[in-house]
């Protein structure tokens, strides 16, 4: 049907006669002439229409925008002044003799090159059409470039592609499972997979040594711009390997990757351990464009006079901490401290302390702050000397719970920095490490800070003994502040694994929906670790993009539903019975 891609012909084919088949992506009328750009997936291309050729003339004054058409003519150079060199066909058109519409299109919902205006409500439910854009389409090729070479390289390296069920049962994972349920076992649900992290354990078990897989998984958990209810990830578990081992496979493969696809030397990454971080950043995901750090101040104010810093100084499970802003003092107006003030509160701050050191030699005189009536002139001195504060500084001064500090702590961080153009450029990647085996969460109740199946770095005398100070054999990924990927060394050992259990209270729990994996550690288990890497957000990262919906064909909005296809649906009464369900008066 044609002979030529419109995106690949240059000046080089001037002369030939070619067929080429398209949409039309503009449509100009200039009279004895009509110029259509037409578009594939290669680009744009030039056709010219004449008036001596009636009849394909009196054809293309009926095109509109979108049309499907294929093209026959001769390729010749643009008239003097007509080049474009924004195109690669930018020298050459094509001069049509047959035209031939291959389908019709109804105005379309907005026009591809002026999508901008348009909400991303409207490009969802017509997603179709919005993946007609260029770079739309360019950031999906990506994807399937950047798949490709993962390939490539876990294979060079011994692993072998092996597909999990994506039909199992529900374990606690940490969020909630989708469910399905069974036609042919009434009153029973399969899950979809959160990860493949049973199957792949097991597949340790077997004797496998090296898997890995681009896994399909799912999740019922509230949405953001780096998360879906279904999403890809790349997942690799390895036996008779260390902590090491599993770094040093992921990061050449992430250096080998960003080289190809970005032209960039990602370099040696930064280890940093999970207090480190936490205590410098607010946050076990930093992002290390940001150079500002935070500076623990709860022994200096322990016994001050103003109770906003001293009960929380007081307080294990609080925290005080600075945050310096160096040289902002004439950047950052009253008006604008206060904004900062309010934007806090937006995630759980009662309020923020700030001190402007307009002239650190002049003491308390050289001080302004609304806190500076509570605080001592030695308590100010300390304060300012462990932060390293010289005139010209701004000190914000967060004091919370710890919880509840990270966050605003960590928000107010990434705010200040892009406020002030202070994020540099480029990918800084980093390893956190050390990570604890438990955390707690909002409720005061322990969790796993990974998963239960997380290896502790000690003896099970020492773990029995002392479980919640136990650290991890877990390691995370972090590229420019997003969470790239999460792995660990897992338990090979029953008595420990049952520990584990019985610490998180899910011991009988975890004999019902865990049994199989149980009676695998009796079985010869060798050591064994892995990791698995969000693709989505990777492929984010490598191609600008600002969310990953702008990276998967068809993805869900931030309710989690499809706008194009209106999922999820209600299902009529015939399927519920045969599936022997019923609806509450709440869900119909």
């Amino acid at each position: 049907m044609r002979t030529h891609y419109c995106g690949d012909l240059r000046r080089t084919d001037v002369g030939s006669t070619v067929e080429v088949c398209g949409w039309v992506h503009t449509h100009r009328n200039h009279g004895a002439l009509i110029f259509l750009d037409l578009r594939d997936h290669k680009g744009l291309l030039q056709v010219v229409f004449e008036s001596e050729n009636a009849t394909v003339f009196a054809c293309a004054e009926k095109l509109r925008n979108e049309f499907v058409v294929r093209v026959s003519g001769r390729v010749q150079h643009r008239r003097d002044g007509e080049t474009n060199p924004k195109l690669g066909t930018g020298e050459i058109e094509v001069l049509a003799s047959e035209l031939e519409v291959l389908n019709t299109s109804e105005v379309p919902p907005f026009a591809l090159h002026e999508h901008i205006g348009i909400g991303e409500d409207v490009r969802l439910r017509y997603r179709y059409i919005d993946l007609r854009r260029a770079e739309v389409q360019q950031r999906l090729r990506d994807r399937a470039s950047i798949v490709s070479q993962i390939r490539r390289f876990m294979e060079a390296q011994g692993f072998v592609d092996i597909e999990t069920p994506t039909l199992a049962r529900s374990t606690p994972e940490g969020a909630r499972d989708y469910l399905v349920p069974s036609r042919v076992h009434p009153g029973n649900f399969y899950a979809l997979p959160q990860s493949p992290q049973i199957f792949k354990q097991l597949l340790m078990v077997s004797g496998l040594d090296r898997y890995y897989q681009i896994a399909r998984c799912y999740r019922d958990e509230d949405m953001r711009s780096d998360r879906q209810p279904e999403f890809t990830q790349l997942d690799v578990e390895a036996s008779f390997v260390n902590e090491e081992e599993i770094m040093n496979l992921i990061e050449a493969m992430l250096v080998d990757l960003f080289k190809v696809q970005s032209e960039v030397d990602l370099g040696k990454f930064p280890v940093i351990g999970y207090t480190e971080a936490v205590d410098q950043y607010a946050s076990d995901k930093p992002d290390l464009r940001n150079p500002l750090k935070l500076v623990d101040i709860d022994d200096l104010v322990t016994d001050c006079e103003f109770n906003v810093f001293a009960v929380p100084a007081r307080d294990s499970q609080s925290r005080v901490a600075v945050l310096r802003v160096p040289a902002s003092v004439d950047k950052l107006s009253r008006k604008g401290l206060d904004e900062l003030v309010e934007f806090v509160k937006e995630f759980g701050a009662k309020g923020l302390a700030y001190i402007r050191v307009k002239d650190r030699s002049a003491g308390r005189d050289g001080l302004q702050s609304p806190v500076l009536k509570f605080l001592t002139d030695s308590e100010l001195s300390e304060i300012l000397d462990r932060c390293e504060a010289t005139s010209g500084d701004i000190l914000f001064i967060g004091a919370d719970k710890s919880l509840t500090a990270n966050v605003f702590l960590s928000e107010l961080r990434d705010r200040v920095a892009q406020d002030l153009d202070l994020v540099q450029e480029g990918f800084y990647p980093c390893w956190i490490v050390d990570w604890p085996m438990f955390e707690l969460d909002q409720d005061q109740c322990y969790t796993p800070a990974h998963h239960p199946f997380t290896r502790p770095n000690c003896s099970l005398a020492e773990f029995n003994s002392s479980p919640y100070e136990a650290k991890a054999h877990a390691y995370d990924v972090v590229i420019n502040g997003y969470e790239i990927g999460g792995g660990s060394l897992r338990i090979h050992d029953l008595e420990m694994q049952q520990a584990v259990f019985r610490v998180l209270g899910i011991s009988q729990e975890a004999q019902v929906k865990f049994g199989f994996l149980l009676d695998a550690l009796k079985l010869g288990c060798p050591p064994h670790g892995g990791i698995a890497l969000g693709l989505d957000r990777l492929v984010m990262i490598l191609t600008g993009a600002q969310s990953i919906r702008d990276v998967i064909a068809f993805p869900k909005t931030q309710t989690a539903s499809c706008s194009m296809t209106q999922a999820p649906s209600e299902i009529d009464h015939a399927q519920l019975r045969e599936l022997n369900l019923t609806l509450s008066k709440k869900g119909r």
